[in-house]
């Protein structure tokens, strides 16, 4: 652990910046002092909402930031492309509540350096900061596992029709699961009524569903498969 903590501490000997982005405050507390009990990491700032964490990017000049997938205001993913786009160098870290297999080669894609679950132990948490801050990967052994075996073997992996999606269409089909209607979802997503009606067919042609009734039904029982 001191090898680890020598590597993630700055040349001028200052704690390594962490920012942290994330809608519950209890979950943001417990972060806080996880980290800050490091001898050599410290949290700089803390944001709630996408429009924070842009703040927030600016003001505290991070080192590495944590992202919840599910922000109250918008989608992690989103933020962690425009994160990513806006500030290359700087690694960011997915932390969610939702199954690895559902978000993490999503996250990747989007510019996120890792993906690692809530439920985790801690201790994995700050292997995981540490990870991505020497410029690493980090994913858990078994999403690992599964990313390769992916790679090398594209159709021994079963993959699920929801993988089709786009992320903007999963995350309709997301906000569907848990019974929002079109006028709520396009408000939520800052989106109008007939883009998200467009995503909606376009999710319903992907999935091979012939109605709105089939596609409600679809995303509930797969909300309860994979809760």
């Amino acid at each position: 652990m001191e090898t680890a903590t020598m590597e993630t501490e700055s040349k001028s000997g200052t704690k390594t910046r962490v920012l942290i982005v994330e809608d519950h405050p209890i979950v943001r507390h417990g972060l806080e002092m996880l980290i800050n009990d490091e001898a050599d990491l410290t949290v700089c700032g803390e944001a709630e909402s996408t429009k924070e964490a842009a703040d927030q990017m600016r003001k505290t000049k991070p080192d590495v930031v944590l992202v919840d997938i599910a922000l109250s205001d918008g989608s992690g993913l989103d933020l962690i492309k425009e994160l990513h786009a806006a500030y290359p160098d700087i690694p960011l870290l997915a932390v969610s509540m939702h199954d690895e297999s559902i978000y993490a080669e999503r996250a990747l894609r989007a510019g996120a350096k890792g993906y690692i679950m809530k439920k985790a132990a801690m201790d994995s948490l700050l292997v995981a900061i540490r990870k991505v801050l020497s410029g690493e990967i980090y994913l858990s052994e078994a999403m690992s596992s599964r990313l390769l075996k992916k790679l090398m073997n594209p159709g021994d992996v079963t993959s699920s029709p929801i993988d089709s999606l786009t992320d903007r269409e999963f995350q309709v089909f997301r906000l569907i699961a848990e019974g929002i209607g079109p006028s709520e979802i396009a408000n939520r997503l800052q989106l109008s009524v007939k883009t998200i009606e467009t995503h909606r067919e376009h999710i319903k042609e992907k999935l091979g569903l012939k109605s709105g009734t089939e596609l409600t039904r679809f995303s509930l029982q797969w909300s309860m498969e994979n809760r």
